[in-house]
């Protein structure tokens, strides 16, 4: 039986847009990403290492030096980076993003007991029938694993403009990326998980951090008796090799989508 290996991470913009998706994950194409991207990018970095030394037994880091991490992930890119995407400077990104490394490292993270920060996960294979296997591969690389009252939750962290609405954490799109992370980290660990979160950093003008309430968001991917999941919808389209194309998703545009130039369905 053939696998495509996908990373859990791409998950969710499989059904944002599958036929750009299909472009990026299956074909190869590679689009630069904007500064606004990139400033998502180092925000992960220095609170991942921040959150690493609050783990039990763990070396501390102090608010500071990562956030000596975020300034040096935003001024030497490991990718590609289009500055023309943005009329964010790269001056006001490191501004805006130190502002948030310190609300997240006073306000959000100590509200937290993490068990793992990105951590790695064990391949899972979803058969997708006619001799199809999709192998999700891959880890954390934006979530925590966090204890609560209520068992094991996955914390995952999302920044961008539009991230935090009336200073709640917009949770609207997120089930299917952090519902694989709760399928996969039950898989790697053998315990359930009660539910995933969204940390939220906001990368506009006005930084602000904020978290949602746990929500779980991997029944969305696997269903109930009267209701398919993602993955059963997700197999078909790996089996029957059709990826539709989705013009009125907020990504579709010639900044976001590296098929954008030989795609028809935008018109």
């Amino acid at each position: 039986m053939s696998a495509v290996v996908v990373r859990a991470s791409s998950w969710g913009k499989l059904f944002d847009c599958a036929h750009s998706w299909e472009g990026t994950h299956l074909m190869g194409l590679v689009k630069p990403s904007g500064l606004r991207a990139q400033l998502g990018t180092a925000i992960h970095a220095s609170t991942a290492a921040f959150d690493s030394g609050r783990l039990p037994g763990g070396a501390p880091v102090s608010v500071d030096d990562a956030a000596g991490l975020f300034v040096d992930a935003l001024r030497r890119p490991e990718r590609d980076v289009d500055y023309s995407q943005d009329t964010l400077t790269v001056n006001d990104a490191e501004k805006i993003g130190l502002k948030l490394h310190t609300l997240y490292c006073f306000d959000l993270s100590p509200k937290f007991t993490f068990k793992s920060v990105e951590q790695k996960l064990k391949p899972m294979d979803i058969d997708c029938g006619g001799g199809q296997i999709v192998r999700l591969t891959g880890s954390m690389d934006r979530a925590r694993v966090a204890e609560s009252d209520g068992g094991i939750v996955i914390p995952d962290l999302k920044s961008g403009s539009r991230v935090i609405s009336d200073g709640k954490a917009v949770i609207r799109g997120r089930s299917a990326q952090v519902g694989t992370y709760q399928l996969m980290y039950e898989a790697t660990e053998g315990v359930h998980t009660v539910g995933g979160q969204v940390l939220a950093l906001s990368t506009s003008s006005k930084p602000e951090v904020a978290a949602s309430p746990v929500f779980d968001a991997k029944r969305v991917m696997v269903g109930n008796e009267d209701q398919r999941g993602l993955i059963e919808f997700a197999a078909e389209m790996f089996r029957s090799g059709l990826f539709p194309p989705n013009p009125q998703s907020v990504l579709c545009s010639q900044k976001y989508c590296a098929r954008w130039a030989t795609c028809h369905f935008h018109e």
